[in-house]
């Protein structure tokens, strides 16, 4: 699995498009083979819905789009790194892997008035090693432009 940069600037594009409406900067994109079958962002503050993470949408999206429950062979983009919940639901969708920008570790340290880190510490590399099947896992693709969307966060 050799990530591409130019789905990565694409989750990042729609999470500055999420943060222009009001909500969380944060977008992920899933890509089967080239191509790019479906976007998600957190959609948190106009849902009222904890669990429309940006991965969880694409997720569903991608789901219902293609009339599937499972997701072989798509590779899931993530401009932070996933939670358990949305690395856990990438697993039981049977992805090929995950690919994401900013660590949990990033979010921790941009903590503000108008963003606070909250969620279960767990790596998703940890999550991904306790699961099956094991997802391949890509860290750190365009970090530094992925952290510059906390400044973004409203």
């Amino acid at each position: 699995m050799e990530p591409k940069e130019e789905f990565m600037w694409k989750a990042i594009e729609i999470a500055k498009e999420s943060a222009k409406k009001g909500d969380y900067a944060l977008g992920a994109v899933i890509v089967k083979g080239d191509e790019i079958i479906s976007t998600g962002t957190t959609n948190l503050k106009h849902e009222n819905d904890p669990t429309v993470h940006a991965e969880i949408v694409a997720i569903r999206n991608a789901c219902r789009d293609m009339g599937v429950k499972y997701l072989e062979g798509c590779i899931l983009y993530s401009t932070h790194e996933p939670c358990p919940m949305c690395i856990s639901s990438a697993i039981w969708a049977k992805m090929q892997g995950i690919v994401y920008g900013a660590t949990i570790e990033d979010a921790k340290s941009h903590q503000s008035d108008n963003f606070s880190w909250r969620q279960i510490d767990i790596p998703c590399r940890e999550v991904i090693s306790k699961g099956s099947p094991k997802l391949k896992l890509v860290e750190g693709l365009l970090r530094e432009e992925c952290n510059k969307l906390f400044e973004l966060a409203q």
